[in-house]
């Protein structure tokens, strides 16, 4: 299904009954909505729940931008996900998000607090002011990215999905890499998109203008998933956000890195069940 704005176009996915609870599931930065695979969006469903999944600007299906000059700001990823519940007449739902999506969730939290239900954050750290003295990423990962990263030929479909499954590689815990299942979720992925590229500028893209809030402020009852291996936002950053939201709810998830496996849905799964009850 697709949803039309002014001069955006979002492509977007429900499951389950509309009448039950509505959870927006977010995904993370250059990351479509196929990361919210059916089987975890089902299994929600038949939980009593309305699920939504919807891609970002810039992958899948929604409207692209030319690489390296998002047409966007942060704000408007976020005014996305609230203008994606306005068309759908969902007044109050659920957030589940993950990396960067669970900034968006935060950002909503604090700026539209009567449309959230609940959060669920994943793999993600604090935003706003606040005094913390988190560790950096891993060493391996700020290697990484001090070195230069020759892009494929993005119009090679081979090339392109070997080069986005290794880009999945340094993000993984000690629970490994299922490849054959994220093989199949980047060439999806990149087959809905009219530029696969273009995922990159969100990246790049300015945050926006809205004034951040200590997430203390946060009043939405939160549950915090953050894997043990995480070498982006090390475990210290779901720590420090379940610390900081008044009553949140801390899930560590031994093995997970920066990422959301299969692995982990049967430790998540009746947590967020539970969670949005």
């Amino acid at each position: 299904m697709r949803l039309r704005l002014d001069d955006v176009e979002l492509d977007y996915e429900t499951f389950g009954d509309a009448a039950d609870p509505a959870i927006l599931l977010i995904a993370g930065a250059a990351s479509s909505m196929d990361r919210w695979e059916p089987a975890f969006c089902e299994r929600l469903a038949d939980a009593g729940r309305f699920v939504i999944r919807y891609d970002h600007r810039d992958t899948g299906g929604s409207t692209t931008y030319p690489p390296g000059e998002p047409g966007y700001t942060g704000d408007d990823l976020d005014a996305d996900a609230l203008a994606l519940l306005d068309h759908l007449g969902i007044e109050r739902a659920h957030l589940a998000g993950i990396s960067m999506g669970a900034g968006i969730s935060q950002d909503i939290a604090l700026n539209h607090p009567d449309r959230v239900r609940s959060l669920t954050l994943i793999a993600a750290s604090p935003i706003g002011p606040g005094e913390r003295d988190l560790p950096g990423m891993s060493d391996a990962l700020r290697a990484l990215f001090s070195e230069e990263q020759a892009e494929p030929d993005w119009a090679d479909r081979d090339a392109a999905i070997a080069f986005l499954l290794e880009g999945e590689r340094p993000y993984v815990g000690s629970r490994g890499l299922d490849e054959d299942a994220t093989r199949l979720l980047v060439a999806l992925a990149y087959d809905r998109s009219s530029s696969p590229a273009s995922a990159n500028n969100h990246f790049i893209a300015d945050g926006g203008g809205e004034q951040l809030r200590p997430v203390s402020e946060i009043a939405a009852p939160t549950l915090v998933v953050h894997g043990s291996d995480d070498p982006l936002f090390p475990l210290a950053h779901g720590e420090a956000l379940a610390r900081e939201i008044p009553g949140a709810t801390l899930l560590v998830i031994d093995g997970m890195g920066h990422e959301f496996p299969r692995s982990a849905w049967d430790d998540v799964l009746p947590a967020l069940i539970a969670h949005t009850g």
